[in-house]
């Protein structure tokens, strides 16, 4: 039969698109624009009603032709809240400018690390990837950068606990450790009105990660499940070894040419890298057991990377357990959490020599070789020699052996948790008492090793310096032997905090009231050691660090020594040890106040002191103030509110801090350390002898400024929310303003007594940026429904004021074995602007070698001419995301963008050279194809600041592609199965020339690859 009728809202107002669906079926359909509705469904069937922010509804048929029915609105939905620090404030009701991300199955099952889950999530969130590095590190930026050279990353809070961001093993950070199926919610607080309660540490935004808890009811089981294949996704185009020999004939001779190139073709880029396999799983249990929610978890992952010899396995255990007693006035939280992550690094130098290695050579090779060992010289693997087999140390080496010999291993044991306790008191049930234990606990250790008679332990010159005696007078040296550096680090985190909050709603005077007050210590430590001592046998050589080599038969002799060094610390380099640590104390409060449900106000101040700073700059008030006004709930916005639901304007403005240098706790002290530098030690008149001289090593105080101090930000924002047709269209924008103030930087400074560099403040910089964020869903209908947001973000950054009468310093230098000064602080420009020289080109637009535009026409090119070219930072991203459903069955796309970033691009520096196709007189290196070549004798010292080697590094970015289907209701409704596929950065559109636009800093080079990674998934619920 045919049932019609009207879904209406209690107002009687239509509600468009609702979906009427008959139930246990797939049959369904979606109301008109006046809300009507036509389906078939059997006499004695049930149709039930959905809408978003309304309670589902289920009515029988009972043989009725027509069913008009009134939606009931979910509080619960409505009054969804927001975690902003120290407690939760409705959506609607915050006056801050907060993000919330809630990942779903997808994002989560191919995030391999939770920093990935902030990509393209929020404007003015930018998360730069450490390509693909498997590790899955990132550099996060909220707004533009703040700082100079002290912390630019956010503040990350789990649980209640804010974290350290100190590195681990393998470089691995303290959101690799977390797996990104416990995520519940990310919550990025950005405004000063919304981090100013974490203040001295909230000037570059606050992320506040909500793990996932028990609910009440019966065992639920969650099961997923990834499997990912990774590919390159672009080599650079590089000459193969005929091209290239044509040049080195053109430009040395025949002669060179057959004493310098082979008889191979080898693309070294693709024996570097391989098409990896990774795969990861997730299990997490749900439930009450008795009066007890709990939820326990365990996953695995085993990321491999697309450089050889790279990769990540990672085990985590989490239990969150949620009792309440006293009818529910008491709540224990108790979130812990564990993770053991290994990791493998790769050799990035390797990139970069594999672009440019000698093609004509084979990866292995033969050496002849005689002596005690039975090795071959090199252990097999080819590398440049001189004519007399002698190893030069400032030749490339074989990028291959570079990846396959060199093992650096990380270890990260990590324990963070917390215990928390919510007492609403039984007289004043209104006022809550909460106090906060957590803690954060990592050790870290890694190994770096370079294996016995690889190019790697010949070229190090350390290793042949370090010798000994033995009881025959003979002298043993480890040259050439393998080499160990061992590192550990012990790092801690332990916090208390206490507050007390009231909230009262006073019906009678339309108010609603929330205050808190409350009190933090948190203390920060670490201790940690480190040696770099030989590791195995040496070998002998012939006086010099080389191994005896008989010209006539191209025959090595290895002989080997004992192993009477292995363990001894090798030459100049001391066993380091270190132990600092860090005190926080905090007072803070918070008042927020609404009237009529229509007027905001929140207020929050925070005194922080720090042990990083003296006595007399040890503390800071952060205060600040926001203001909203809900003008939807306005008598004069009455006609529109069937239309729009939503309208709230915030003004906001606050004060926030910065005090996390990343180098030293104790900056204003004159900290002493030893010399054991050669040429920086004393010689022992008491001790020495002529034939046997004793050094002293000095101890000598590092940098310091005693008057050193806080970092301060002052951040204005205006914002609009805006909701239309029941949240189905949401817009939301805000304007910011941020001054910040006594810059913390540490740059060249004259005049020091230990050093040149001085950790100080030293100026002051503005960002200003406008953010823009829609989501709606523009159809919806029986069977398909499209979502669709989208959001945009621009930023601007400026220096404007730098210590004294200085105008720029220098920041950043050019790669390549030059290293000249290329990106600078510059009083009116953006950070990390590029200083170089304006290139001239001829009629066909390629360079003219070494002519650049004399800026000032004194008729010489010098530091007066060069220009301020592009920035690093780009001036506008781009986020857009779709899914489409259809029935069962889910697709979706999302694409990223960035304009106006510029970058370096380094290897078609080194690659586009003709004075550089043989260096050393040994060395014959490879060069691009396709590129203009810049004449052997063009002078490098202004060619590499030539503004021809900054490109518009500008790109879209697919970031993935999804397709999805679940089979609901399985095994009679007990369990939801999902299958997924995605492919991840499957396209890029730029002009860059590099293997990929997207570099942090704007500096190219020995970037890790992103590769393109298809992923294969299910997730599985019972």
């Amino acid at each position: 039969m045919t049932v019609t009728g009207t879904v209406t809202d209690a107002t009687g107002e239509p509600l468009i698109g609702a979906s009427v669906l008959v139930k246990g079926t797939m049959s369904g359909t979606a109301t008109d624009i006046d809300g009507n509705y036509r389906i078939q469904a059997d006499s004695n069937g049930t149709l039930t009603f959905s809408y978003v922010g309304y309670n589902i509804q289920d009515v029988a048929i009972e043989g009725r032709t027509t069913l008009n029915v009134v939606m009931k609105e979910n509080t619960v939905m409505l009054n969804e809240v927001v975690a902003i620090g120290y407690g939760v404030v409705k959506k609607s009701d915050a006056t801050g400018s907060v993000a919330v991300i809630k990942p779903d199955e997808i994002s989560a099952g191919i995030a391999t690390s939770t920093q990935d889950l902030l990509v393209g999530a929020s404007p003015g969130v930018v998360v730069t990837t450490k390509g693909g590095d498997p590790t899955g590190n990132a550099d996060i930026r909220i707004r533009g950068g703040n700082s100079l050279t002290a912390s630019n990353n956010p503040l990350i809070v789990i649980d209640g606990v804010p974290m350290t961001n100190q590195s681990n093993a393998g470089g691995t950070n303290v959101m690799t450790m977390v797996n990104p199926q416990d995520i519940e919610s990310l919550t990025v607080l950005k405004d000063a009105s919304a981090t100013a309660i974490y203040g001295s540490r909230a000037s570059n935004g606050v992320i506040i990660i909500t793990t996932k808890k028990g609910q009440a009811g019966k065992p639920k089981v969650s099961f997923a499940a990834n499997f990912h294949v990774n590919t390159a996704r672009k080599t650079l185009d590089m000459m193969n070894a005929s091209e290239l020999r044509s040049h080195v004939v053109d430009m040395y001779g025949e002669s060179v040419a057959a004493e310098r190139m082979g008889d191979y073709n080898t693309d070294w880029q693709d024996e570097i890298m391989r098409t990896s396999f990774s795969h990861d799983y997730a299990l997490s249990v749900s439930g009450t057991a008795n009066w007890l929610p709990y939820r326990v978890s365990v996953s695995y992952t085993d990321n491999q990377g697309i450089l050889k010899n790279s990769g990540l396995q990672r085990t985590t255990t989490g239990i969150t357990l949620t009792p309440k007693f006293f009818d529910g006035l008491l709540q224990i939280t108790t979130n812990l959490m564990g993770t053991y992550a290994k990791s493998r690094e790769a050799e990035k130098g390797a990139v970069g020599t594999a672009i440019s290695y000698n093609p004509s050579r084979p990866v292995r090779y033969a050496y002849p070789t005689t002596g005690n060992t039975g090795m071959t010289m090199f252990n097999g693997y080819w590398n440049v020699t001189e004519a007399n087999g002698n190893i030069n140390p400032l030749c490339s080496q074989n990028p291959v052996q570079m990846l396959n010999e060199r093992r650096n291993i990380g270890e990260t044991y990590q324990g963070n948790g917390n215990i928390q306790f919510d007492y609403a008191l039984h007289f004043l049930p209104d006022l809550h008492l909460n106090l906060n234990l957590g803690f954060q606990v990592s050790k870290n250790q890694s190994w770096n090793d370079t294996a016995p008679n690889s190019i790697m332990s010949w070229n190090d010159q350390n290793l042949f310096n370090t010798s000994l005696t033995n009881s025959n007078n003979e002298t043993i040296t480890a040259a050439g032997a393998g080499a160990r550096t061992k590192w550990y680090e012990l790092q801690r985190n332990t916090l208390l905090e206490f507050y007390a909050n009231y909230r009262k709603d006073f019906d009678e005077i339309k108010s609603s009231l929330d205050v808190m007050a409350g009190y933090s210590w948190q203390r920060f430590d670490y201790q940690g050691n480190s040696r770099y001592f030989v590791n195995s046998a040496g070998f002998q050589t012939n006086g010099a660090p080389y191994v005896p080599y008989d010209p006539a038969t191209g025959t090595y002799t290895l002989n080997q020594f004992d192993e009477s060094l292995a363990g001894t610390l090798i030459s100049g380099n001391p066993e380091r040890r270190w132990a600092e640590k860090l005190m926080l104390i905090s007072f803070y409060g918070r008042l927020n106040y609404t009237f009529d449900d229509t007027y905001l106000l929140t207020f929050t101040l925070r005194d922080d002191g720090s042990s990083r700073f003296s006595k007399d700059t040890r503390w800071g008030l952060f205060p600040s103030l926001a203001l909203g006004w809900k003008f939807v709930n306005m008598d004069f916005m009455e006609d529109v509110r069937e239309i729009m639901n939503e309208g709230k304007l915030r003004l906001g403005w606050g004060i926030t801090g910065q005090q996390d240098l990343q180098t030293s706790y104790l900056p204003y002290l004159p900290v002493y350390i030893s010399s054991y530098e050669t040429g920086f030690q004393y010689l022992s008149h008491q001790h020495s002898t002529s034939d046997n001289p004793v050094w002293i090593d000095p101890l000598y105080p590092r940098p310091y400024d005693s008057g050193i101090k806080w970092e301060e930000t002052t951040t204005w924002n205006v914002g609009v929310d805006l909701g239309f047709l029941n949240n189905r269209i949401n817009l939301s924008a805000d304007w910011y303003l941020r001054e910040t103030k006594d810059l913390l930087c540490e740059g060249f400074f004259a005049g020091a007594a230990t050093s040149n560099f001085l950790l100080r403040n030293v100026g002051n910089m503005r960002n200003t940026g406008v953010e823009i964020n829609l989501t709606a869903r523009p159809v919806v209908t029986r069977d398909f429904t499209w979502t669709t947001s989208f959001n945009a973000a621009y930023n601007h950054n400026k220096v404007t004021k730098l210590d004294g009468d200085k105008n720029d310093m220098s920041n950043g230098n050019t790669p390549s074995g030059i290293s000249t000064p290329l990106r600078y602080f510059i009083v009116g420009q953006p950070i990390n602007t590029f200083m170089v020289y304006e290139q001239v080109y001829d009629n066909h637009g390629d360079p003219l070698p070494g002519q650049y535009v004399d800026q000032n026409n004194d008729g010489q090119i010098n530091d007066a001419d060069k220009i301020m070219y592009h920035t690093a930072d780009p001036d506008w991203t781009f986020n857009w995301n779709n899914t489409f459903n259809y029935k069962n069955w889910d697709f979706g796309i999302a694409l990223r963008a960035s304009l106006g970033n510029y970058n370096y691009n380094g290897p078609r520096f080194s690659n586009t050279r003709l004075s550089n196709v043989m260096t050393n007189n040994v060395q014959i290196n490879n060069l691009m194809r396709g590129e203009y070549l810049f004449p052997a004798d063009t002078d490098l010292n202004n060619l590499v600041l030539s503004n021809y080697w900054i490109e518009n590094a500008s790109f879209i970015r697919c970031d993935n592609i999804s397709v999805g289907y679940t089979f609901n209701n399985l095994l009679k409704d007990k369990l939801n199965l999902r299958l997924f596929g995605v492919v991840q950065n499957p396209f890029v559109i730029t002009k860059y020339k590099g293997l990929d636009p997207e570099v942090f800093g704007g500096i190219d080079n020995d970037v890790y690859p992103r590769p393109i990674t298809v992923t294969l998934g299910l997730t599985a619920t019972f």
